[in-house]
């Protein structure tokens, strides 16, 4: 398997697959998840014709279970290390949800200033700030994140059934027929995964301020959201992002879950496309 290993000492697990001299297209995972959770994407885009490269996120999946650096500036340049050690250029990233955070902070602060982005997707993301302030009077409550927090250390395996199976894919809606593969799925590759990493990341992607993060980057970036999404409110996010993006485009698919790139990839994925070879 490969890794690549940050400055400060953690491997970060990574997929490379395609062709080295075609465009690549990276991927960032959301919470709890792995890379894994991409594979529709990737197999999509391998058959046109991409190089593909997705990562595990620290103490996700099969990199690392540090007990340090579970914030959006480590994951930004652990990301970083994956792309300077395959000198990856005039690349697409894609991330959801905190993947979206990641790929906002990294755009940001490495990408455009290393001049190594052509473009960046907004999935369901969590920018610019989930967590209610006084400054942000339509986040969502504290208590909510410190309730996901007791939810986790009192019974992780239990609280991951309970997001998969309900709002994060929408199971939870009466006009919606589960999938068990998928909400398996989520379960395995949540609890590969280190509690501490997960238990510390829901203060990275609900209380990390990226609206600096989404005013400084100025690639075309697509934001796509469905509008029943019931992880990120589409109002405080994608609506949001795309006031503060510089060259942004918008996409809200009606009825679409927090889920929808596994749920509806028939839909995302020739969307994606399209705005990459737009």
């Amino acid at each position: 398997m490969a890794y690549v290993t940050t400055t400060d000492g953690v491997e970060i697990f990574f997929k490379d697959w395609g062709p080295k001299d075609a465009q690549p297209v990276m991927f960032h995972h959301g919470w709890p998840l792995s890379s894994d959770d991409w594979d529709a994407q990737m197999l999509f885009f391998l058959a046109n014709g991409h190089r593909v490269v997705a990562h595990d996120r620290r103490g996700h999946g099969r990199s690392s279970q540090v007990d340090t650096g579970h914030d959006m500036d480590h994951y930004a340049a652990d990301a970083a290390a994956v792309v300077e050690h395959l000198d990856l250029r005039n690349t697409v990233h894609i991330g959801h949800s905190t993947g979206g955070g990641e790929v906002a902070r990294y755009v940001a602060k490495f990408g455009e200033p290393q001049g190594r982005v052509a473009k960046a997707v907004l999935v369901s993301a969590v920018p610019p700030l989930m967590v209610q302030t006084e400054a942000n009077p339509g986040g969502i409550p504290i208590a909510v994140f410190d309730g996901f927090r007791k939810a986790l250390a009192d019974n992780r395996a239990g609280f991951f059934l309970d997001v998969a199976s309900g709002p994060f894919y929408g199971f939870n809606r009466p006009h919606e027929t589960p999938s068990e593969g998928v909400i398996r799925n989520w379960w395995r590759q949540g609890m590969m995964g280190s509690a501490l990493a997960h238990c510390e990341g829901i203060k990275a992607f609900s209380e990390t301020d990226q609206t600096a993060d989404l005013k400084a980057i100025t690639v075309p970036t697509l934001v796509m959201q469905g509008d029943d999404d019931q992880i990120v409110p589409y109002a405080e996010a994608a609506l949001r992002q795309i006031e503060l993006l510089a060259n942004g485009t918008l996409k809200i698919y009606e009825g679409f879950s927090h889920g929808m790139l596994t749920t509806q990839a028939d839909v995302i994925n020739p969307d994606l496309l399209a705005f990459i070879r737009g």
